[in-house]
């Protein structure tokens, strides 16, 4: 049984309990019926804790009424009904739908103006009076990315005409001078190269001061390897200086890749092994600088050796460098020496062009008894010309890189011994990721090349097949004087670190020495899986020509593993 006085407290802790829990409730009215639909159209909150929410409440409402027009309206003191239930009583009065603000000529270009309104005169502008506040907040945003921070504006001298219009003088009020960057200070990673402030994210001292702006541009911070924003840009201003600072810090940007394949040899039925090495290493002198080294043998006794310089910004100019050395070797039949150097222009983040010389020079290695007219020593000069765009995607780890466009014009001669021709060589490559929703997405890529020439060597002829071309071929297995190649795949993201793909390639080749046109396919599927050594991916492809019957003993594996240090 519950003692008296414990009773008594139960009962008085539901009462005070309820009395808390009252709600109060809120009618408002207007003057007629119509009056008293527009405010409910406001959609304000009728149902309340305590009396200083009513209030705060009807304020909102005075201030929604004033913001559509109705700036003559009046309210009669908050009344209470009973004890739960408060009325507002308003009188809108006349509603301005029309607002004429005068300014002067100096204050402010017509071209901002234009942006807000279609109606821009020599001293006047017109607008609905219903979005006077943002085209202020507009107009002082303009203003303030000119430099001018601390500006304020007002309407001053407000009248009111007759045929629900209103007219205003626009003053702006600026204390102080134009504001220029005094300094840029770099937080986290104070090696991050200044040259990318001034010729990658056009950021620079003395320049006029825009938050906006430079927020903006930091975000192409994203778009580099070696560096993230870890935080927004924030501005120190004092008496006579502005400051900038920028919070980065510096990334991951090194990478070693490798892959190892293996197969059916279709003549002799062994199972034979293939692979490469390539390793990248970016920005390791705090330069912005780009190496890479790859090194590929391969089950046609064919040997690469290639490496790559980028340079960046040259005496922190907008030019950049890039010089490359490629030697090829195929067993005992000829070496090809391949030697570029190019000027590169960083346009913005996502484009670059590029201008230089190309260099090849390959010898004939084979016997007296065993040379061939379609292999010889030739020197072939090149001018070179380029062009780049790649469209990063940060948030995806798997694929960092959305979409990519490569084209390269070469024009130049051969030398030989007896003879000297003109040549032209064409290249592109470009893909590009569809994404259908946060999980699924398509692949494609186009990768093209031809050479133009009135004859034609085989070792000067291009060489395609492999993980990095058609796959479900060997390495480098194919000569083509030009070829086109479709490759495309499917992919399902399981998870942020695994996906599953399917393979399909479509390919067509013409070889002018042996005077042959073919068509390839390549099918399979593959997976991919982010692991703490980097990304491992495996790929099961089949490759046949048209016409060809698909065997089993053909297929192709390929491993790769790619790690970030």
């Amino acid at each position: 049984m519950i003692k008296p006085f414990y009773l008594f407290l139960i009962i008085y802790s539901l009462l005070s309990a309820k009395i808390y829990c009252q709600n109060f409730h809120l009618k408002v009215y207007g003057n007629s019926e119509y009056e008293t639909q527009t405010i409910d159209s406001l959609n304000y909150l009728k149902t309340h804790f305590d009396f200083n929410s009513v209030k705060l409440e009807v304020d909102s409402i005075q201030k929604a009424l004033y913001r559509i027009g109705y700036i003559e309206h009046k309210l009669t003191p908050i009344k209470k009904e009973n004890d739960s239930t408060f009325i507002a009583h308003f009188h809108l009065k006349r509603k301005f739908n029309t607002i004429y603000i005068y300014y002067a000529k100096n204050s402010i270009s017509t071209e901002i103006l234009n942006l807000i309104s279609k109606d821009v005169f020599e001293d006047y502008f017109i607008i609905k009076f219903s979005e006077t506040e943002s085209v202020l907040n507009f107009i002082n945003s303009k203003i303030s990315n000119q430099g001018l921070p601390f500006s304020k504006l007002k309407l001053s001298n407000i009248k009111a005409l007759k045929n629900q219009t209103l007219t205003a003088e626009l003053i702006i009020e600026s204390n102080t001078r134009k504001r220029n960057i005094s300094n840029i200070i770099i937080k986290g990673y104070e090696k991050f190269p200044r040259s990318y402030l001034k010729n990658y994210l056009n950021i620079k001292p003395n320049q006029s001061f825009n938050l906006s702006l430079i927020k903006k541009k930091t975000e192409q911070l994203n778009d580099l390897k070696f560096a993230n924003q870890i935080k927004a840009p924030e501005v120190l201003f004092s008496k006579d200086s502005t400051s900038l600072y920028l919070y980065l810090e510096k990334a991951k940007s090194n990478s070693f890749d490798g892959f190892l394949g293996f197969g059916t040899n279709e003549e002799t039925n062994n199972l034979e092994f293939d692979g490469y090495l390539n390793l990248n290493l970016t920005n390791n002198l705090n330069f912005g600088e780009t190496f890479r080294l790859l090194y590929k043998s391969d089950e046609n006794d064919q040997k690469t050796f290639d490496t790559h310089l980028t340079l960046p910004y040259i005496f922190k100019s907008p030019i950049g460098v890039d010089l490359q050395l490629r030697i090829f070797k195929r067993d005992s039949s000829f070496t090809t020496i391949n030697q570029s150097a190019k000027l590169h222009y960083q346009i913005n983040s996502k484009h670059k062009i590029y201008a230089g010389l190309l260099n090849l020079e390959s010898n004939n290695l084979l016997t007296e008894n065993t040379i061939t007219n379609d292999i010889a020593d030739y020197k072939t000069s090149y001018y070179s010309f380029a062009y780049e765009f790649i469209k990063q995607q940060s948030y995806n780890f798997l694929f960092p890189v959305n979409s990519k466009f490569y084209f390269e014009a070469n024009f130049g001669k051969r030398k030989r011994i007896d003879e000297s021709q003109k040549q032209s060589q064409f290249t592109i490559d470009a893909f590009k990721t569809f994404n259908l929703n946060l999980k699924n997405s398509i692949y494609i890529r186009v990768n093209s090349s031809t050479l133009i020439s009135n004859t034609y060597l085989e070792n000067e002829l291009f060489r395609i097949g492999g993980i990095n071309s058609i796959r479900g071929f060997e390495e480098n297995s194919l000569l083509a004087s030009s070829f086109g190649i479709i490759n495309s795949e499917y992919r399902l993201q399981l998870t942020n670190s695994i996906y599953i793909n399917s393979i399909t390639d479509v390919a067509y080749f013409e070889n002018k020495i042996l005077n042959t046109r073919k068509k390839l396919f390549g099918y399979g599927f593959g997976f991919g899986i982010l692991t703490k050594a980097g990304l491992l991916k495996f790929n099961y492809a089949n490759g046949k020509l048209e016409n060809q019957k698909f065997k089993l003993s053909n297929f192709k594996i390929h491993i790769s593993i790619t790690t970030d240090f």
